[in-house]
């Protein structure tokens, strides 16, 4: 005779069978039940992969919750549709690698996923994706994002929205004082948190592992991550961070302090005869945007004490970021074309001549490490130093930083290969070449999600086809273990501790090219000069 407890076990786990079954079958015909409403989705891929568009993570922030924290999106009856993506968030044209399909709306804070798995058991690992573009443009749906073919991989994608430039990060005072904790602006990061929320209470559902999260991003997505690192709200919400070229350690979107930010905000605001919170809210979001984007400086991340606590480089200085594996690096050539096709190539003369105006006592250790003895020398020297000031210090920085304060696992690559570029280009009457651009900004990200022939007019060789396939894999293979080697690819080596007080070992990087292998790592002398240098001109 069974017990009254063994039946009613027998019968709880009846029932989560029948829940299971009915949650594979309903992913497996592209409904899956979320913490909103029922959702149905398409299929890709010949129907491997399920796919959901346009799923609101939070509240549309309009009318009186923008400039708010991201509020909870409404829960809806029968079923929703999720087979079109959302609108992107409020911006202007700014970087012309940017493809869009249709117009901005305050009304964005959607997300869109991607999964392989047939059942909701699955329990595959989770990769959140947070796309760049200088804070100020950017969206989850463009064509290079597409997720199927890390989908394919074995992992479940998810592309975010997030509040960009001042609907994203605006300050003001009196924003600030009807703010329960005394703060505004960083809505993009809390926008970004929203999502990983969202990620921790659904993505089982849809097969993924909510124990299982990387978040990866590039450029003002990898400013993102590694920020999002030493944001407390946002701790335990992910387990591994890839970064793409970018961080908060050195010039490029550097935080603002509080009082700065809310400085230029109520500068901002006046500006368009605002100056209540009321008031501000009732601008028309075009105008917001039309005034905003010949605004100086950009509307950035802000050190709120309530977000972001602290300045990020301080949060890892002294071990306070989230102690996860990090697999980051950047471009061989960042920044190279604003050199090569700039209105004048750079000489010997003039290359020595800008150094020392611009950085005047420091100059004569960045020309040891960045040389000009000839013509030819000087414009390298020059494309590389306008790429590490750019992005390449600030990356390394964060790297060395998670290192000396961690003891999680740390790669780091180095992309070098030069990108092929469409027959045709022109800038500055110059014609465009492979080699005058190099491994650019943002090149890779096609790369990594396997969107080539996303981009128009590329002729791509079998080799960036294989460069890309090993990308993937070394990408989801981290994102699976906390490790990206695996069968078949070159061995990835891991970054040593970095000891206080004690001469860095040699290390290894990975250089991924059309022949992909771990070398010395290269050029440390520049960043230790750099790194020099910042700690010099750094605000006591």
């Amino acid at each position: 005779m069974i017990g009254r407890h063994a039946r009613r076990q027998a019968t709880v786990l009846l029932a989560g069978t029948i829940m299971m079954t009915t949650m594979g079958a309903a992913i497996a015909s592209g409904q899956v039940r979320t913490t909103s409403g029922l959702l149905a989705g398409t299929t890709a891929d010949d129907g491997r992969v399920r796919v959901f568009k346009g799923v609101p993570y939070a509240a549309p922030p309009v009318g009186p919750l923008r400039w708010k924290a991201p509020q909870p999106p409404a829960a809806w009856t029968g079923v929703r549709k999720a087979d079109a993506f959302g609108a992107q968030c409020m911006q202007g044209p700014l970087f012309d690698d940017i493809v869009f399909d249709r117009p901005p709306s305050e009304d964005c804070l959607y997300l869109n996923l991607w999964t392989p798995a047939a059942e909701a058991s699955a329990k595959l690992p989770v990769m959140v994706w947070i796309h760049g573009g200088g804070y100020q443009v950017g969206a989850s749906h463009e064509p290079r994002h597409d997720g199927v073919p890390l989908a394919r991989r074995g992992v479940v994608l998810v592309t975010i929205n997030y509040r960009l430039g001042v609907f994203g990060f605006f300050s003001h005072p009196a924003l600030s004082r009807e703010d329960p904790r005394g703060s505004s602006g960083n809505y993009a990061l809390q926008d970004m948190v929203a999502a990983l929320q969202w990620v921790r209470d659904n993505v089982a559902a849809f097969g993924g592992d909510p124990g299982n999260v990387t978040i990866f991003g590039e450029s003002a997505g990898s400013f993102a991550v590694s920020t999002l690192m030493a944001v407390p709200s946002a701790r335990g919400l992910f387990h591994k961070v890839i970064g793409e070229s970018g961080a908060p350690f050195g010039a490029s979107l550097t935080l603002a302090s509080r009082d700065v930010a809310e400085a230029n905000g109520e500068k901002f605001g006046g500006s368009l005869g605002a100056t209540t919170a009321e008031a501000l809210r009732a601008l028309d979001a075009g105008a917001v945007l039309k005034a905003a984007a010949t605004w100086q400086p950009w509307f950035v991340t802000t050190v709120d004490g309530v977000v972001v606590p602290e300045p990020v480089a301080t949060a890892f200085a002294a071990g306070r970021q989230a102690q996860v594996p990090l697999l980051a690096g950047w471009n061989a050539d960042e920044s190279r074309s604003s050199v090569t096709l700039g209105p004048t190539r750079p000489t010997a003369a003039s290359f020595a001549e800008t150094t020392r105006k611009q950085f005047g006592p420091a100059a004569d250790a960045l020309l040891q490490a960045y040389p000009a003895a000839s013509d030819a020398e000087a414009l390298e020297s020059a494309a590389a130093l306008a790429s590490d000031l750019f992005i390449g210090y600030g990356t390394w920085k964060w790297i060395e930083a998670h290192r000396a304060t961690g003891n999680a696992p740390v790669y780091r690559y180095l992309f070098s290969r030069k990108i092929p570029v469409a027959p045709g280009q022109v800038r500055n009457g110059k014609p465009v070449t492979a080699e005058d651009i190099g491994a650019r900004h943002a090149g890779e990200i096609e790369y990594v999600f396997g969107t080539l022939d996303t981009v128009k007019g590329v002729t791509w060789t079998a080799a960036d086809r294989a460069l890309s396939d090993r990308i993937g894999a070394y990408w989801t293979n981290f994102a699976r273990r906390g490790d990206p080697n695996g069968p078949g690819l070159p061995e990835w080596p891991r970054l040593g501790p970095l000891a206080a007080g004690t001469a860095p070992a040699p290390q290894q990087i990975l250089q991924l090219d059309t022949t992909t292998s771990a070398v010395p790592e290269p050029a440390r002398i520049r960043y230790e000069i750099l790194d020099r240098l910042m700690a010099a001109v750094a605000p006591r």
